[in-house]
Parts: C-alpha cells; sequence; structure tokens
C-alpha cells in the first residue's frame, strides 16, 4: 500500500485502472488505456492495479466492481468510474480535471 501511496502522490496526474484476470470488459478497457497513454506521453502516468491482489485499495476507494478507474492528483481522488470508458470521453475528463 506504501508504494500505492508513493505513486499516487505526485504532481503528475496518476489514472489507476482497477481490474481483474476474469473481466471480460477489463480486457476491452487496456488498449483504449494504451492510446491514452500514447496521446498524454509524459502528462499522466497510468497504473494497473489486480483487485485479486489489492483488496485493501479496493476496500479503501470502495470500489465494488470491475473496471473502475481512479484519476488521482496529489494524492487525492479527482474522478473515479466504474464500467467502460470510451477514449475521447476519458481523455476530455483527464484534460479536464488536471
Amino acid at each position: 500500500m506504501s508504494k500505492f501511496t508513493e505513486l499516487v502522490n505526485g504532481k503528475t496526474p496518476v489514472l489507476v485502472d482497477v481490474f481483474a484476470d476474469w473481466c471480460a470488459p477489463c480486457k476491452t478497457i487496456s488498449p483504449i488505456l494504451k492510446e491514452v497513454k500514447s496521446t498524454l506521453n509524459e502528462s499522466i502516468k497510468i497504473i494497473k492495479i489486480d483487485i485479486d491482489k489489492n483488496q485493501q485499495i479496493a476496500d479503501k476507494f470502495q470500489i465494488k466492481g470491475v473496471p473502475t478507474l481512479l484519476l488521482f492528483k496529489n494524492g487525492e481522488v479527482i474522478w473515479k468510474h466504474a464500467g467502460l470508458i470510451q477514449k475521447e470521453e476519458l481523455l476530455s475528463i483527464i484534460k479536464e480535471k488536471s
């Protein structure tokens, strides 16, 4: 958990993808996140957290289903979304919030 806290505490916005290996929508969102990263480059970090291996993170952020996206800035959750989201909408939200 301390490594996670360290990752999300920087000034660079961090998009956290909470996923599970058994989750079909989680597999669908992966290429969308790769496109978002290639569009935004160094202006965002994207990390993936396996909910089955990190239950304490799921509990802390009240994650009830996967995929869930959390956008952090300066260690604070500034946006949360459960389920699939289109690339354009996600890019718009990241630019607006960060």
